[in-house]
């Protein structure tokens, strides 16, 4: 198996403690910046107000399959938590698109570190719930989201 970076996140957090969670995450704003050769694959990008954003957790610890989280005094096994200390350290994040300037994207909601390598981008599809809160770009009116 192989990993490529496609890109760097560039964050106001410079340690994982200082990354904030709730609405105070939500408005932060962050800038991934992908790298040249990938650029044509933003085309389209700007349609969808979400986005998932997949990135290698570089600095995380070694995994541990028993983990304490944040919100609990209990542990708990790795996979039920959102622990970063995992097998393969990847994270996974939903953010809202502000904006696309050529290579970069604008986003709010990312609990990534700065310089945190990028592994790929994909659009967030909603729930039938979500729908009219939701952009889903050139996919609109060619999938059924029910």
């Amino acid at each position: 198996m192989k990993l490529k970076a496609i890109g760097v996140i560039h964050s106001p957090f410079r340690e994982p403690k200082e990354v904030p969670r709730g609405k105070e995450l939500r408005e932060c704003e962050s800038h991934i910046e992908v790298y040249p050769e990938y650029e044509e694959g933003l085309k389209d990008v700007e349609g969808f107000s979400h986005l998932f954003i997949l990135y290698w957790m570089h600095r995380a610890l070694p995994a541990t399959l028993i983990a304490k989280p944040r919100l609990d005094n209990r542990k708990r096994g790795l996979f039920a938590t959102r622990a970063p200390h995992r097998p393969n350290p990847l994270g996974l994040s939903l953010v809202r698109l502000v904006k696309v300037d050529r290579n970069i994207l604008r986003v709010k909601g990312l609990d990534a570190i700065d310089q945190t390598p990028l592994i790929d981008i994909k659009p967030y599809l909603p729930s039938p719930e979500e729908r009219e809160k939701i952009k889903i770009g050139w996919l609109e009116g060619k999938i059924n989201l029910s």
